[in-house]
């Protein structure tokens, strides 16, 4: 029980840095490195994988991915970019800061649904490749549309 509360408390306080970060970046221009960036920064975390407990198997990491997946759907519909001054910026979204609530919420029922039919370790391994493929998906969403402004701002305008 002191796992989950711990844990918990942890999700609650990565989520809100989440938030603030998301707001301080919408006022600097996007880039290409600010949106690659984290998930590179995330992919050490994989490392967890090379001590036995923390491994899962592959029809779990499948699983595990494919909900990482759908949950980003949300942060990429609330992902928009607007050309300002000749940059790109992110928009801040009023509805980030629920669907970021909604999704802690929605995985922490998860985590207390799995994690009483398997390990700890298990649990954590599950829970970092659903936040892994939620978050590149979600990148690789906003840097396709970072390009795609990134060309309007190349393209010379014909008036």
């Amino acid at each position: 029980m002191f796992w989950i509360i711990a844990s918990t408390i942890v999700a609650l306080f990565m989520a809100s840095l989440m938030i603030v970060v998301r707001l301080k970046a919408s006022k600097r221009p996007a880039s290409v490195k600010r949106i690659i960036l984290p998930p590179l920064f995330m992919s050490t975390g994989a490392l967890m994988f090379v001590f036995p407990e923390f491994r899962v198997h592959w029809m779990q990491v499948l699983e595990a991915l494919t909900i990482g997946v759908f949950f980003s759907v949300f942060l990429i519909k609330t992902s928009k970019f607007e050309i300002r001054s000749e940059q790109i910026y992110l928009i801040p979204s009023k509805a980030f800061a629920f669907i970021l609530v909604g999704l802690l919420i929605i995985r922490l029922i998860l985590k207390l649904i799995i994690g009483s039919t398997i390990t700890l370790g298990e649990t954590s391994g599950m829970f970092f490749l659903l936040a892994f493929g939620m978050l590149v998906s979600w990148r690789i969403a906003m840097l396709y549309k970072y390009k795609q402004l990134e060309k309007q701002l190349k393209v010379p305008s014909s008036t």
